[in-house]
């Protein structure tokens, strides 16, 4: 029997487990490790998720202790499991496995991937921030329209309790409140529920398949990160960022979601040097040219861009886009820029508590302020600097409504995001060819 060490970040470490490790003979697993989300570590998968072999759970172990747990356990395999690395950094943990006695492997994007009964489309990206959920939204109405039953399913986010997360649904904002969701969470799940569409999410995702096809003509798998998808799908929509134009192929998995995609979605064209723009088509149509290459803007929308023109203002993004996406703008910056926004405030002089954390670990966000709430000191922290920043107005580019989470003490101007199509072939045109449907 060998024993293995699962690096993950609360998500594809646990399906991995789930669908090849849990139940098989061959591997004992003695930990995961875990990174990337702030507290996600120092806790256990719990035994009611490990299966019969693991009647004490599996210890989740933080990322830094990787070496030392290799020694101490005698672990012969470790498989790297988390998403949007650069491909360097993928080799140096692999350095550092195999240094200290053990073998690393990347298990196979199709070999995780749980076939289902329904339709399945799903939308991946080759980096986070990319522009996945605006993506996934127009595709449930292109569907909704087509009169289909749509569930969509979004990529793990169980940073709490384990035991109270193995299958989630989601219909109505009450459920995010009764369910304890962070802000990271409610981004995803609050602008679907507004639609009209119910979301599953959680840890076993076997389960999950199981209930979301009693509900659904067609599933909607909505990728988080830049990972592959956890269901088998019957169309791979992958989505390309020309503001960050060559990442396609530099991080992981985001070149293996570019391989497998049948429908390229070059987005942000609106906003985007059109060089940026070709030099992304000329990727794809060379890693894979039998993929449909759609290009769409992320359309800006502000209510009322008059109170932006002449203000000073705090820009506040979505979270992971700037911290492991690396970007170092988004969609509130551009409205900022476009509306005559007099000056950005800069948050750093007031951040308080995990936030001042987060700057140290990605120093290249400056004078924007992401979203964090990954617990509920963290949300008290994200208030405090707000409130104590000097600024007219807040500019919230987070998907959801930022003042249901937290009280703010000044004007609030919400920045919304939209995926609009810039070419033909359209992506409903897409979507209805492949179902059979004629438009």
């Amino acid at each position: 029997m060998e024993n293995v060490i699962i690096m993950g970040a609360a998500g594809r470490d646990f399906h991995n487990f789930n669908v090849y490790f849990r139940d098989n003979d061959r591997y004992d697993v003695v930990g995961f490790t875990a990174t990337q989300i702030p507290d996600i570590d120092g806790r256990v998968y719990p035994a009611q998720l490990s299966g019969k072999r693991y009647p004490e759970g599996i210890p989740i172990y933080p990322d830094s202790r990787l070496v030392e747990l290799i020694k101490q356990h005698r672990v012969d395999l470790v498989a790297f499991s988390y998403s949007d690395v650069p491909h360097d950094e993928v080799m140096h943990k692999a350095s550092q496995t195999t240094a200290a006695g053990a073998d690393f492997i990347i298990i196979g994007a199709p070999y995780t991937m749980l076939a289902s009964s329904r339709k399945v489309i799903s939308v991946c990206a080759v980096r986070t921030g990319c522009g996945k959920s605006q993506t996934s939204r127009k595709v449930i109405q292109v569907l909704q329209a087509m009169g289909k039953r749509v569930v969509s399913v979004r990529h793990p986010m169980p940073y709490g309790d384990l035991t109270q997360q193995i299958v989630q649904r989601f219909a109505s904002r009450d459920d995010l409140v009764s369910q304890r969701c962070t802000i990271e969470e409610r981004e995803e799940y609050e602008p679907v529920i507004d639609m009209g569409a119910v979301v599953y999410a959680g840890v076993d995702y076997g389960l999950i398949l199981e209930a979301a096809e009693k509900e659904a003509d067609v599933i909607v798998w909505d990728g988080g990160n830049n990972d592959t998808p956890f269901f088998k799908p019957d169309l791979n929509i992958v989505v390309f960022d020309p503001h960050r134009a060559g990442h396609e192929t530099r991080y992981h998995p985001g070149e293996t979601n570019m391989l497998m995609a049948d429908v390229a979605v070059i987005n942000k064209v609106d906003s985007a040097e059109p060089e940026k723009v070709e030099q992304v088509r000329k990727t794809i149509k060379k890693n894979n040219p039998e993929a449909i290459i759609i290009l769409a803007d992320s359309a800006v929308l502000v209510d009322d861009p008059d109170l932006i023109r002449g203000k000073r203002v705090l820009v506040v993004e979505d979270g992971p886009t700037l911290t492991h996406g690396e970007m170092t703008y988004g969609a509130g910056v551009i409205a900022a820029r476009r509306f005559g926004a007099a000056s950005l405030a800069d948050p750093r002089p007031y951040l308080k508590g995990t936030l001042a954390e987060t700057f140290q670990t990605y120093p290249h966000i400056g004078t924007l302020l992401p979203a964090m709430g990954y617990s509920p000191g963290q949300i008290k922290d994200l208030e405090a600097t707000i409130n104590d920043c000097l600024c007219d107005l807040v500019l919230s580019a987070t998907p959801i409504d930022l003042t249901a989470v937290v009280s703010v003490n000044k004007p609030v101007v919400r920045v919304r995001y939209e995926y609009r199509d810039n070419s033909k072939p359209t992506l409903e045109e897409v979507i209805r060819e492949k179902l059979g449907v004629s438009i």
